[in-house]
């Protein structure tokens, strides 16, 4: 019998919705009344972030306190009642377009509410534009102690045990008190994020109660998929011929050249490292006896190498964006991960890539959209934080394969030059396609819980209502629906200002609890600041989202 070749879920991974208290007291002003129930998580209107528009309205200047006074004074619009007390800024940054973006935390006595941002948008007069976010006053008006009754190292010991964590892990466990809100009820919480490797690497973000020591909650983030400059070559998985930029070992002894890229200003360097196909990150800095990279083994490295800067440059010359955290942070890539490993991934820290089995995929750095994918999430993680399950983790999977598409502009396909002679023979040409998302079928696993055509989805009324534990409950199923409507969008104005209305998106309005609708309103707005109210690009994201059901 012919194998059917269906993609896992799991390649090219890089999260969760808040509860609340009955009556639900977190609430955002949205233009959606949909209500979904996923695993006991509380999916309704008040619990959305919220996005409104204050035109014109005067403020002194764009600063901390004049945001939570301009929220004070219509507290009754925003169900406030001390954003003095209850918001502290977290950041402060004005755009290109002159525009300022004041960001504050809820807290209570000091804590962060998790995921609970609000962000005040300033004109270049620095007149008050708009208002988005996520507040909990159930929170703001509860008398609940923010007091510890187990220690951070307790609170460490029990997430390493809930995730089964081995004995090496990638970085010491971080854990910071938080306060939770999850199924109905605000937790006073440790954030434990346990970072590991091996066969099924994690990302972990482990809940911790911090008054009882169980676990609330918790998820993997994994996001699937002395030297002197110098140049060389070498020749990719593909066979093409690549320049590089590298480094040469000046030590008494050295001899080989190493891909390490140090000739970008103000980046900390582009490191390419070999993991030799063992279970282990982040590997050696890879090395050849001269400046040519050409051997079949060496062939994925020159790949994810090159592809690096690439991804880098775009992002760079595009957005004005300094790497990945938009500070100039290394960008790191290890090859050979593993053994006919079929899978690439953001891991929160750098990329990683398989070799593949040599039949459903070939090495997985073959791919410039791979590595735009997954360079894309780290941009997410630095920048909207998109929680990484349901309709957030769908944004956070569409996203990278849109920057996918937009980097390596040739076509609307995702990971076509990864698929090996099986995939292809079988029909599967390509990961996933924006341009036509049913092109290709879903796992056997998910088709009972969509429209019964058993195919990626490229409207709301094909949308997969997953339960978290299958593919964290979509994100990269439902992804194709917010795909399509970017193709849409896409065509009727191209590539380059699709690209800027979606960063704008990205990095300036979407929040970690984010679903279609507020994308929606937000990917609207950004075409509205860049390019105007009634410009033909407004209009054709709005029509992008019509067409796929994603009405507002």
């Amino acid at each position: 019998m012919k194998k059917k070749y269906v993609i896992p879920v799991a390649v090219l991974s890089s999260a969760l919705f808040m509860g609340t208290l009955a009556p639900v007291q977190t609430h955002a002003v949205s233009t959606s009344d949909q209500t979904q129930v996923q695993q006991k998580i509380v999916h309704n209107q008040q619990n959305k972030p919220f996005f409104n528009k204050e035109k014109g309205q005067t403020s002194s200047n764009a600063t901390e306190k004049s945001a939570q006074e301009h929220l004070k004074q219509n507290k009754k619009a925003y169900n406030i009642s001390n954003p003095d007390q209850s918001l502290k800024q977290t950041d402060l940054k004005t755009d290109d377009l002159g525009m300022t973006h004041v960001t504050l935390q809820q807290t209570k006595n000091g804590v962060p509410v998790e995921g609970h941002l609000v962000k005040v948008h300033y004109s270049e007069d620095e007149k008050v534009e708009a208002v988005n976010g996520q507040f909990n006053t159930s929170i703001e008006k509860s008398s609940m102690s923010t007091k510890p009754s187990i220690t951070k190292a307790k609170s460490i010991a029990t997430a390493k045990k809930a995730v089964t964590a081995p004995d090496e892990l990638v970085e010491s466990p971080t854990s910071d008190l938080v306060i939770y809100p999850f199924n109905d009820e605000n937790h006073l919480a440790y954030k434990v994020n346990v970072n590991f490797l091996g066969e099924t690497p994690g990302n972990w973000m482990v809940y911790v109660d911090a008054k009882t020591g169980k676990v609330i909650d918790q998820y993997n983030t994994i996001m699937h998929a002395s030297y002197k400059t110098s140049r060389g070559f070498g020749i990719g998985v593909l066979g093409d011929y690549k320049t590089l930029h590298i480094s040469k070992d000046m030590s008494t002894q050295g001899r080989d050249y190493y891909l390490l890229d140090q000739s970008h200003k103000n980046l900390d360097g582009i490191y390419t490292l070999d993991a030799e196909n063992q279970w282990v990150l982040p590997g050696k800095l890879f090395s050849s006896s001269d400046a040519a990279f050409r051997t079949s083994y060496e062939r994925p490295a020159t790949d994810a190498h090159y592809n690096s800067e690439e991804v880098y440059k775009y992002f760079l010359e595009e957005h004005d964006r300094n790497s990945i955290d938009g500070e100039g942070m290394p960008i790191v890539s290890t090859v050979h991960f593993g053994e006919d490993y079929n899978n690439a991934f953001w891991n929160g820290q750098q990329m990683t890539y398989g070799d593949g089995d040599g039949d459903f995929f070939i090495p997985l750095s073959a791919g410039l959209d791979v590595a735009a994918h997954e360079m894309t999430h780290g941009v997410t993680t630095f920048s909207a934080g998109l929680k990484y399950r349901f309709q957030s983790g769908a944004l956070n999977e569409a996203f990278s394969d849109i920057f996918g598409a937009l980097v390596d502009e040739d076509d609307w396909e995702m990971g076509e030059d990864i698929m090996g002679a099986g995939a292809k023979a079988d029909g599967r040409t390509a990961l996933r396609s924006l341009s036509n998302p049913s092109k290709f079928p879903v796992g056997a696993d998910y088709v009972s819980y969509g429209d019964g055509n058993g195919m990626y989805p490229s409207h709301m009324d094909e949308y997969y209502d997953l339960p978290i534990e299958l593919d964290n409950g979509g994100v990269h199923i439902n992804s194709s629906i917010i795909n399509h409507a970017a193709y849409l969008t896409g065509e009727k104005i191209g590539k380059d200002k699709l690209g800027h209305i979606y960063y704008r998106a990205l990095t300036v309005y979407l929040m970690p609890d984010s679903d279609f609708d507020h994308a929606r309103e937000v990917i609207i707005q950004s075409a509205v600041d860049l390019y105007g109210e009634d410009s033909p690009e407004a209009a054709a994201v709005a029509y992008g989202l019509n067409e796929v059901g994603i009405t507002g």
